[in-house]
């Protein structure tokens, strides 16, 4: 007996040039039902100022399409930009999942920034996802993957023919994600990644970010598992597990410090939202000297 195709999602990729994050707007076409997948909150770091332009973009965008909003997933806790999630939540009532192990990042990150309205158990999002665990969005099945190697919360989201890898892998003429955070191991890395190469090779496979690598001038995110197991730069044509340990590991010794690390953690332990006021009502992220 022939076994039927997943079915396909309407995906719509928004590209935020500042941070080179893709957010994600995914659909069944058979019922309108959608959820966003790692949204971004704009943020200037000079001014210290918010804005909710992409996220303004990103509503426009739903309504125009006569979409209903039933979830905002996120692959992890991002270092390089502000999640805009608690920000949709407040506004259209859906709510936030995202992999069950942010109680380990939110333990290291609330410890760093003495964040003490932060408990380490997972509280401020709406679902914590086990690996393995499955739900539907409309009519089309969703999977979650426990993918752990950037960090030890990240999680993909095979939808239909679809998966969303955060930053797992990046676009083939890219490579992998750096291992370097605490928590984060290249070896585990690997094992996750053929986790997803393991998947159907027509699997459409949608990168967290899109960076410019030299020959390319257009930014890219989607491709597919064949592609990625074929032409990765770091993991493709079969390379060995301690191959690409070594690999990783001396690439990672050569990367700065993500700019918006320490304020986009403050914030994406809290789901997304500000810290609580102090007495005069102002809101304020702090920078922890020589902690990182």
């Amino acid at each position: 007996m022939a076994v039927a195709p997943p079915p396909v999602p309407i995906v719509e990729g928004f590209f935020d040039a500042a941070t080179h994050t893709i957010t994600y707007l995914v659909a069944d076409p058979a019922t309108g039902a959608a959820a966003v997948i790692d949204p971004v909150l704009d943020f200037d770091a000079a001014s210290g100022r918010t804005s909710t332009a992409s996220l303004e973009r990103l509503l426009a965008r739903i309504s125009e399409r006569g979409l209903r909003l039933e979830r905002v997933l996120e692959t992890h806790a991002h270092a390089d930009h502000l999640t805009g999630a608690d920000e949709i939540r407040r506004r259209t009532g859906a709510p936030i999942g995202i992999g069950s192990r942010i109680t380990e990042v939110q333990k290291v990150f609330g410890a760093l920034f003495e964040a003490h309205d932060v408990t380490a158990d997972g509280v401020v999002f709406d679902s914590l996802y086990a690996d393995g665990e499955r739900f539907a969005l409309g009519r089309l099945p969703v999977e979650v993957m426990h993918t752990p190697g950037h960090t030890p919360a990240c999680v993909s989201y095979v939808v239909g023919d679809a998966v969303f890898i955060g930053d797992t892998l990046f676009m083939p003429d890219y490579g992998t994600a750096r291992c370097d955070f605490p928590g984060g191991d290249a070896r585990t890395l690997y094992r996750s990644i053929r986790r997803i190469l393991a998947l159907p090779p027509g699997t459409r496979v949608f990168v967290g970010h899109d960076y410019l690598p030299e020959g390319r001038s257009d930014y890219r995110w989607e491709t597919t598992v064949a592609a990625q197991a074929a032409d990765n730069i770091h993991i493709g044509s079969a390379r060995s597990e301690d191959e690409f340990v070594a690999l990783r590991e001396a690439r990672d010794a050569t990367l700065a410090v993500p700019a918006l690390i320490l304020p986009s953690l403050q914030i994406n332990i809290r789901a997304g939202a500000l810290p609580p006021p102090e007495a005069s009502g102002k809101r304020f992220l702090k920078l922890p000297l020589n902690a990182i």
